[in-house]
């Protein structure tokens, strides 16, 4: 009998959602309904390079509009306020798209900046900026968890290389790789890039000397709101800091200030769990990727710090019509309800003799332990798609140690500069499909699903490990199990 990762199910707490995913695991064949990884929200029909723009399949057709409008918005080109279209002005002054999908192009992963044509900008990926603290105060903050970060004093929490006219882009994205080769036990070789990132053209001055950079690619957009239905008691359950059950896996759960609630609660969604809520996570990116007021960032000026002036002085788009606000109530809600319903797809080749040995590889090398495969989501009557599906998104959306080499440095509420989230791998080998630039890990430095395992150290190095020394028979069909997700 398969379960889900051991972890999911600790001797010692059983949750009401624990239990109730246990017996249905029980009464269930080995991974039934695997190919589905949303279960009945996943997109089974042709799909393309489309995948993952399609609502989920079990959706109330009456609904089917409020994604559609939600869609719309997400693809909205914002424009430069004041103008006469009021209900789609106020972009920046500074930032990095003019829409949602200009960064999640097509809804899946970004690329890197171009190493040969800086140019043309970071167009899916970012850089974070912070500080770590230097006052009594800025510590007391950090602590009280009311900041995840402290950003930099003259350029802010985020780079922005993109402006409206008339104010200075803060400057450009560089990135350098220095490429090292790994040998595997049979042989084979890969060459791992190892990245630099910089910033150049800076036109607000030098940048703090202590500033700490973080660069991320877009995550894809599939199953988001499968992710958000996860009870938090699961992951509590699921958390291991102090590693108990001795297998070398500590997953922690990062904390992080929930606005709307006004207090601390669990870290899902971002590349270290620094939002708690999808609706956050969406409002912060309308704030610092496209420079829009929300209802949880009313800021019209937006990320423009009080070193720069002339961007906190430009016009916005804070309007009294709309609540003072550029994306106002009505708009962020559509777009949750897009953002919470776009479906995985259908897995293909689930049932290949290789994939499913490959499968079974995974498992046994460690990787699951992390990657949790599966979940029972609780019946919900406010989440009417999401309500009681067993999904398999195969994340644990909890904090790993993933070694020096792939640390940015950069603690952000509870997580160290080596830790990150597990990131979900639904969806993973069509990445290249939607769009042939697509890289993985967070910096999109890994161009194969190889090079990205190799990366993985700290805790995931005995499962890093036991691949390098997998035949080439068993590493290829591992291989193929990642490419049928």
């Amino acid at each position: 009998m398969h379960f889900p990762a051991a972890r999911n199910f600790p001797h010692a707490v059983l949750t009401v959602p624990l239990l109730v995913a246990l017996l249905l695991s029980a009464a269930l064949p080995a991974f039934a309904n695997d190919a589905l990884p949303g279960g009945d929200t996943t997109w089974q029909k042709k799909t393309g390079r489309k995948a993952f723009t399609h609502y989920s399949a079990n959706m109330a057709f009456e609904k089917r509009l409020d994604f559609k409008l939600g869609e719309a918005l997400f693809q909205r080109l914002w424009v430069t306020a004041p103008t006469r279209t009021k209900a789609a002005d106020g972009l920046g002054p500074l930032f990095n798209s003019r829409a949602c999908n200009g960064c999640h192009i097509r809804n899946g992963r970004g690329h890197p900046v171009d190493e040969n044509d800086p140019s043309a900008g970071a167009t899916s990926m970012l850089l974070r900026l912070s500080v770590p603290p230097k006052t009594d105060a800025d510590r007391e903050l950090l602590a009280s968890g009311h900041a995840s970060t402290l950003p930099d004093p003259v350029y802010g929490g985020q780079f922005q290389d993109f402006s409206i006219p008339a104010i200075p882009a803060e400057g450009k994205v560089t990135v350098h790789y220095k490429t090292h080769t790994i040998t595997l036990s049979d042989g084979q070789t890969v060459d791992l890039r190892n990245p630099t990132y910089g910033m150049t053209d800076l036109a607000y001055g030098p940048l703090d000397d202590d500033v700490m950079i973080s660069p991320r690619i877009a995550p894809p957009m599939i199953g988001l709101g499968l992710l958000e239905a996860i009870p938090d008691d699961v992951l509590i359950a699921a958390s291991d800091p102090d590693d108990r059950d001795g297998d070398g896996i500590s997953g922690r759960l990062n904390r992080v200030w929930d606005i709307a609630k006004g207090d601390l609660a669990i870290g899902r969604f971002g590349w270290k769990a620094g939002m708690p809520t999808l609706d956050q996570q969406n409002q912060n990116a309308f704030q610092f990727d496209i420079g829009l007021s929300t209802p949880l960032y009313p800021l019209g000026y937006s990320d423009c710090t009080k070193a720069q002036s002339l961007c906190r002085g430009a016009p916005d788009g804070n309007d009294p019509e709309f609540d003072n606000l550029e994306a106002h109530g009505q708009i962020t809600n559509l777009v949750l309800y897009y953002a919470r319903n776009v479906a995985p797809p259908m897995r293909r080749h689930a049932s290949d003799p290789d994939v499913i040995a490959g499968r079974d590889i995974f498992n046994s090398i460690g990787c699951a332990s992390c990657h949790t495969p599966s979940y029972q989501l609780p019946v919900r009557a406010d989440l009417p798609e999401q309500s009681g599906q067993v999904i398999w998104p195969y994340t644990d959306l909890l904090l790993h140690d993933m070694g020096d080499g792939l640390a940015d440095h950069r603690p952000e509420a509870r997580a160290s500069g080596t830790e990150w989230r597990t990131p979900p791998l639904w969806g993973l080998g069509r990445a290249r499909e939607i769009d042939p630039r697509a890289g993985y890990l967070h910096d999109g430095r890994a161009r194969t699903l190889l090079e990205a395992v190799l990366w993985h150290d700290g805790e995931a190095a005995p499962a890093r490990d036991a691949v390098t020394i997998l035949p080439l028979s068993d590493r290829s069909k591992l291989l193929a199990f990642l490419k049928s997700l």
